[in-house]
C-alpha cells in the first residue's frame, strides 16, 4: 500500500504580516506577499492552488481566483525569531526555535579561540584595522558573515584542497558550542588558498570583520556548504526519527542544503521546473515515504522585487503541482505551505514576517479547517503522526483533522 506525505514549500509566499510583525520587524506590519503580487498582476490564475483552497486561506478573492469550499486550508505564524529560510524549515521539521542573539564576532573571539584549542587544535589570531578573527589549523577562518544582517552569522570559510570539508565541519561545531547567534555557515571549495582567503578580507561598520564570500573564489569550484543553526538538533527533527524508524525521505531543493537528512536522499537544485518535476518522479518511485520539495524562486523573485517574476514562478509551481496530484491516493497526504514572506513591493528586498498558508490535499478530504497554527513545527508532528513514529521536538499533530 503506498503511503506517502509530500511537503511543498513556496518559499517567501506569505498572506499577511503576523500580529507581532510592528514590534518584531517594523515595517512589517504592512507586508502581504500574495496581496501585491495580487495588485500587480490582477490577472493571475493558479488553478491548481486555486482547488487547494489559496484564496480561502488569503481570505478574499480575486479577478480570476476565488474560494472553493470544499478546500482543506489554513495558515500559520512563524515561531522562529524573524523571518529566515533556513529557521524556518528547521521549524518546520520540529525544531523549537531559540531565539538568537545579534553579536559582532569580536565578542566571541577569545571564547572561540580558548575552546578551539582547549579541543587540541591550533589557534591564531589575526588583526586587521584593530579587529581581530580567528585562524584555526592554519587553514580554518571564523569571523563574521559579511553579507547577512551584521552580527547575525558566523562564517567559517576554508580552502578544501588544504584540509577537508568534514574537519572544517568539526571546528566550525566547536565554534557553535559557544556561540549564541543564529546561524554558522561552514563553506569552502576547492582551486582556491589561504592566499585568497586573506585578499577577501573586509571590514564593515567599523566593528565587523570577516572573509567576503564572493570574493574568497570558494564558489568558483568544488563549493561545499552547511549551515548551522542556533539550538538546532537533527536527532529531534522529522527526517532524522523518520530514517531511524526505516521511513524513507527525500529532500529537493533548497531543503536539501540546509535540512540534515544523513539516512535519506537529498536533491539540490533551485530552477522551479525542475525542482516540481523531481518531486513529481519522487512520488511516482515512492511506494511509502515523505518528500519535502523547496521552491526558492518564489523567495529569489521576493529579493528581487519583481512581481512579474513572482507570477512566472508561481504559474510553474501550479502546473508542477496539478501533475502531481493524480498520483496521489485517499492513503496519501500533499501539504503546500511557505516559511516566511517576501513582499515584492514592501520597498525593500528582506523577508517579511507573515503569515504562511497550509493547504492540505487527500483524495476524498473535503472542507478541513486547520485554524491558525502558532508554529510550522505542526507540520513536522503531523508527518511524524502519520508514520506512527516518534513526534519531533516541537509542534502539535493536525492528523486527527484530516481522516477522510
Amino acid at each position: 500500500m503506498k503511503k506517502r506525505f509530500i511537503v511543498i514549500v513556496l518559499d517567501g509566499f506569505g498572506m499577511g504580516a503576523m500580529r507581532d510583525a510592528a514590534l518584531v520587524r517594523p515595517g512589517d506590519e504592512k507586508a502581504n506577499t500574495l496581496r501585491s503580487i495580487l495588485h500587480d498582476q490582477p490577472d493571475l490564475k493558479l488553478p491548481t492552488l486555486e482547488k487547494l483552497g489559496l484564496m480561502n486561506a488569503f481570505g478574499g478573492e480575486s479577478q480570476q481566483m476565488h474560494f472553493n469550499p470544499l478546500a482543506n486550508f489554513g495558515t500559520s505564524e512563524l515561531a522562529h525569531h524573524g523571518a529566515d529560510t533556513f529557521m524556518g524549515h528547521q521549524e518546520i521539521m520540529g525544531t523549537l526555535p531559540k531565539k538568537p542573539e545579534i553579536i559582532p564576532f569580536q565578542e566571541k573571539v577569545d571564547a572561540v579561540a580558548a575552546h578551539l584549542r582547549e579541543k587540541g587544535h591550533q589557534v591564531e589570531i589575526k588583526e586587521v584595522q584593530g579587529l581581530r578573527y580567528v585562524v584555526c589549523d592554519r587553514y580554518v577562518t571564523v569571523a563574521d558573515n559579511l553579507e547577512a544582517d551584521l552580527g547575525t552569522t558566523y562564517n567559517v570559510t576554508a580552502p578544501l584542497d588544504f584540509i577537508s570539508f568534514e574537519k572544517e565541519c568539526e571546528i566550525a561545531a566547536l565554534a557553535r558550542e559557544v556561540v549564541t547567534v543564529g546561524r554558522v555557515v561552514v563553506f569552502g571549495g576547492t582551486g582556491n588558498t589561504m592566499e585568497d582567503l586573506y585578499a577577501a578580507e573586509e571590514v564593515k561598520a567599523g566593528k565587523y570583520i570577516g572573509i567576503a564570500s564572493a570574493k574568497s573564489k570558494s564558489y568558483e569550484q568544488g563549493y561545499q556548504c552547511r549551515h548551522l543553526g542556533y539550538g538546532v538538533d537533527k536527532n529531534v527533527q522529522a527526517p532524522t526519527i523518520l530514517t531511524r524508524h526505516n521511513v524513507p525521505v527525500t529532500l529537493i531543493g533548497k531543503v536539501a542544503d540546509i535540512v540534515a537528512n544523513d539516512g535519506g536522499k537529498s536533491i539540490s537544485c533551485v530552477p522551479t521546473p525542475e525542482c516540481m518535476e523531481l518531486t513529481y518522479e519522487a512520488v511516482q518511485t515512492m511506494d511509502q515515504g515523505f518528500i519535502c520539495t523547496n521552491v526558492q524562486e518564489t523567495d529569489l523573485a521576493g529579493h528581487s522585487q519583481d512581481s512579474a517574476v513572482y507570477r512566472l514562478r508561481l504559474e510553474q509551481a501550479d502546473a508542477g503541482l496539478a501533475k502531481i496530484l493524480p498520483l496521489l491516493t485517499e492513503e496519501d497526504i500533499l501539504l503546500v505551505q511557505a516559511d516566511h514572506g517576501n513582499d515584492p513591493d514592501i520597498g525593500h528586498s528582506r523577508h517579511t514576517r507573515e503569515n504562511v498558508p497550509l493547504l492540505v490535499y487527500r483524495k476524498g478530504l473535503t472542507g478541513v479547517r486547520l485554524g491558525l497554527r502558532s508554529t510550522m513545527s505542526d507540520v513536522g508532528a503531523t508527518v511524524c503522526d502519520f508514520f506512527g513514529v516518534d513526534h519531533p521536538q516541537n509542534g502539535t499533530s493536525f492528523l486527527s483533522l484530516l481522516d477522510p
